[in-house]
């Protein structure tokens, strides 16, 4: 019966982690096209999500948990658009450095990262009620 528990726990553990990795992706999305308000401004710097193993004593194993959220230091995109409040004096504005096909392909991997968690979690369901069903018999 503990096993099933841990299972649970282990997979729980990487809906949340990979939850947060989809929200910051979709953030990353939403700023894609977001350009600072002066030539001096920044654009918004794309977002990346690390994950840390973290020992949960309880069931004897280890559990996922979002790490620190680290900035891509690549360097922004620019853009001739010399009527732009945040364009320099040669009309180039900085945009930020978000790929939306990148930022897509990370997406995928984490709706596929979190429907395996998930599967983990239905047949551990389950087995956990078919076991039931076998000692109630």
């Amino acid at each position: 019966m503990n096993d099933f528990l841990s299972s649970l726990k282990i997979a729980a553990s990487g809906l949340h982690a990979q939850t947060a990795r989809m929200r910051i992706i979709a953030e990353n999305l939403a700023n894609a096209d977001s350009a600072g308000k002066t030539p001096q401004d920044d654009p918004y710097r794309r977002k990346i999500p690390t994950f840390k193993s973290v020992m949960d004593r309880e069931i004897g194993g280890e559990t996922v948990k979002i790490g620190r959220i680290a900035y891509d230091q690549s360097n922004f995109s620019e853009r001739y658009e010399p009527g732009h409040p945040a364009a320099n004096e040669q009309g180039y504005v900085k945009y930020p450095n978000v790929s939306s096909l990148v930022e897509s392909m990370d997406m995928r991997q984490a709706q596929r990262s979190y429907e395996a968690n998930l599967n983990v979690v239905m047949v551990t369901r389950q087995m956990l009620g078919a076991t039931l069903d076998v000692l109630k018999g």
